[in-house]
């Protein structure tokens, strides 16, 4: 699974195929099983408050203090996902980055934008104070 898929699943619920069907079947005509390579994209129906699922997510990092709302760094610990620098690499890779991926903080500032943006185009609520 990609490095965003699992940060999506994180966000939305853990098993976004399961939560195809509960959250768009009603509203698709076409059978679940018609095509399944969809069924990911269309598992966020509904939208998903982020802030309260990943404040959830940091409360249960007790000790740590992460400001997921910043830094992509503390959003992928709070989602218990890797965080490494290869892995924000690998992210950066999938998402599309043309920049130095030895310029972390530079890139690190473009990952969060573009989660963020991407949380958003899939049904999730972010805080106001995020901008995407």
């Amino acid at each position: 699974m990609s490095i965003f898929g699992k940060i999506m699943g994180a966000i939305f619920g853990g098993h976004p195929a399961s939560a195809a069907p509960t959250g768009s079947a009603p509203a698709g005509a076409a059978p679940s099983g018609s095509t399944p390579s969809s069924a990911p994209a269309a598992a966020p129906a509904a939208t998903v408050d982020v802030a309260a699922i990943v404040d959830k997510a940091v409360a249960a990092h007790k000790g740590e203090k992460l400001e997921w709302r910043t830094s992509i760094v503390d959003l992928m610990k709070a989602l218990d996902i890797d965080s490494s620098l290869a892995a924000r690499k690998d992210l950066a890779k999938e998402l599309g980055y043309s920049g130095d991926t030895n310029d972390s903080a530079s890139m690190n500032v473009w990952l969060h934008k573009q989660v963020m943006s991407k949380l958003a185009a899939n049904g999730g609520k972010l805080p106001p104070e995020i901008k995407h």
